[in-house]
């Protein structure tokens, strides 16, 4: 109606851990609000109906220099303390769209588990975060794991039974033999989140070796996490949790960057890169400490527009 105060947000729609539009994982990113509630935010959430929207809370240009820009996540039900792809996701907007908050090639992104920076290559929004150090939980009964996934339990890797491990967000590890029980993946959404609450997570992230040369190009390790009756493209996360945990069993070399791939069952392939290292003098225990974890990957721009609210 004439004379009625809107407010207007501008938004970016990008896909990460992808450099070819309408591949890997799509996330929203709503620029410079701090005018709204937390409520306003999830309601936003819903509208755009992805699986992960970000808001970015623009601060004083110092208050940024010194900490890193303030970013919220929410999925269409909550809020989250952090996820991987819209933190690379929203990391490339503000490199595209922002070059007065990049130090160097670094984004920094305040959310709500701290700082996490994202180091950018010179051309292009191939990005890089370091994840915080990873916090190994329960080892899980590799038959009830095996039951809750709908796969038989010799195709889970002897070498490293399930685990809960966290990055920042706790997902269930699930190291198979190969990748090619990854066709057999059906997880009883229900009773699994049941069972994985109570012990910490929500959800599993089942991921097996190809038989892929390094040298081909092609990835060594895929990938994949249901959850609610669907499937991410990409989860930056919990590939995270992934080679932290594949470093401290031994499976991947510490410093060696792995090639991963996820979202191909649902015609969304992603391309996700790997690294993480044993810390100095826990390489002798059974379970060493792991850190300098980083997930890497492009993000592709795909569309903008704005936002008119009342």
């Amino acid at each position: 109606m004439a004379g009625e105060r809107r407010l207007e947000l501008d938004y970016v729609v990008v896909d990460a851990f992808t450099d070819t539009a309408l591949e890997g994982n799509p996330l929203a990113v709503v620029m410079n609000t701090c005018s709204l509630t937390t409520e306003r935010m999830q309601a936003i959430a819903r509208e755009f109906n992805l699986s992960e929207t970000t808001f970015v809370e623009r601060r004083s240009a110092a208050l940024e220099q010194a900490e890193g820009v303030r970013v919220r996540i929410f999925t269409t039900q909550e809020e989250l303390a952090f996820a991987g792809h819209p933190t690379l996701g929203t990391a490339s907007v503000l490199k595209a769209q922002a070059p007065e908050v990049v130090a160097g090639d670094t984004v920094t992104l305040v959310l709500n588990v701290g700082p996490i920076p994202v180091k950018f290559a010179a051309e292009g929004l191939f990005g890089e975060m370091t994840q915080r150090n990873p916090e190994f939980g329960e080892e899980l009964d590799r038959a009830m794991v095996a039951r809750l996934t709908g796969l038989a339990e010799d195709d889970l890797d002897p070498r490293l039974p399930p685990r809960i491990v966290s990055t920042g967000t706790a997902f269930a590890i699930v190291p198979l033999r190969t990748s090619k029980a990854l066709a057999q993946l059906r997880v009883d959404q229900e009773e699994a989140g049941k069972w994985l609450r109570e012990r910490g997570s929500r959800w599993f992230y089942v991921l097996g070796p190809t038989s892929a040369i390094p040298s081909s190009g092609e990835p060594a390790w895929r990938a994949r996490m249901q959850f609610n009756g669907g499937e991410d493209p990409a989860t930056g996360s919990a590939a995270g949790c992934a080679i932290s945990y594949l470093v401290a069993g031994g499976a991947v070399a510490s410093g060696e960057w792995i090639h991963l791939r996820q979202g191909v069952e649902i015609g969304r392939p992603s391309n996700i890169y790997l690294s993480a290292k044993i810390q100095e003098g826990t390489a002798q225990s059974r379970w060493p400490k792991v850190a300098d974890v980083r997930v890497a990957g492009s993000t592709v721009l795909v569309a903008k527009g704005r936002l008119f609210l009342p």
